[in-house]
This record gives structure tokens, C-alpha cells and sequence, in this order.
């Protein structure tokens, strides 16, 4: 999978330590960097660059993850869920089809944060499962807004 990754500049440790870990995986990372202070920005553009089908799925990472969640979820197409579980991380694929996790790297130790993604990246949206509907309905409304 093509992968992209960002975060604001209190989080670049753990994307410094996750992109390798990630690509130990066989997927390839996208670096959509770490300067910005205003992590919507970065936030942004990768939830644009994976709701754009560039990207296969997406990783962001802040200081709670909250912000970037938020701020991805703005994005037509993208969606983002935060996970501080190896549950929530598996969930947020086969229950959810989130195209994007969101990590806090205040919060979230760097190996808890490796499972989270090992996790997310080995999960995949069944669209036959009984989530299916509940995930079509969010789709319908981001489209028709009714």
C-alpha cells in the first residue's frame, strides 16, 4: 500500500520512527512532513492526498492525535479515526473503513504506536460485512448532505 504520513513539529520523533517501520511492512511512505506548527495544515493535505486516491491510506500524528482527527475529517472523502487500542485500530478498518488513523505522540508510546499501525495497515473493509450499511450511511450524507 502507498502510505502517507504527517504530523505537527511535537510529533516528528514518532513519524521519524514510524516511517521505517512502515516500510519494514512492505508499503511505501509518503513524508508530508513535520515543520508546520498549525498541524490542520499538514492535516489537510495528507487527508487531501488519500481522499484523492493518491494514497492507499494515511497516518497523522499530534500531540493528542485529536486535532489532526478533527481537522482530517473536514476533508470530503477523508476519514479519520483515532485509536489508542489495538481494537480501535483494527476497528477503524473492518468496522469503519477509515482511511486514516490518527496517533497522539504525547499519549502514545512509540511501540504501542508501531501496533497501532501494524495493526490498521493489516486489516481490511469487508463491504459485505454488517458494518457495511452503517459505513454507506456516513458516505450518503457526506454526499447529499440528507
Amino acid at each position: 500500500m502507498r502510505i502517507a504520513i504527517g504530523c505537527d513539529p511535537n510529533a516528528s520523533a514518532c513519524k521519524e520512527a514510524l516511517i521505517p517501520f512502515i516500510q519494514s511492512l512492505g508499503h511505501e511512505v509518503a513524508d508530508f512532513g513535520s515543520e508546520d506548527p498549525i498541524y490542520a495544515n499538514t492535516a489537510i493535505r495528507v487527508a487531501q492526498a488519500v481522499a484523492d486516491r493518491a494514497y492507499d491510506r494515511g497516518v497523522l500524528i499530534c500531540g493528542t492525535g485529536i486535532g489532526v482527527c478533527i481537522a482530517a475529517n473536514k476533508v470530503k472523502g477523508a476519514y479519520a479515526a483515532l485509536v489508542n487500542d489495538v481494537y480501535q485500530a483494527q476497528r477503524a478498518e473492518l468496522s469503519n473503513h477509515a482511511n486514516i488513523i490518527t496517533l497522539g505522540a504525547q499519549v502514545t508510546g512509540i511501540e504501542l504506536a508501531k501496533c497501532l499501525v501494524k495493526e490498521y495497515l493489516s486489516h481490511t473493509y469487508d463491504p459485505n460485512s454488517r458494518s457495511a450499511p452503517k459505513v454507506q450511511r456516513i458516505c450518503d450524507y457526506e454526499q447529499k448532505g440528507e
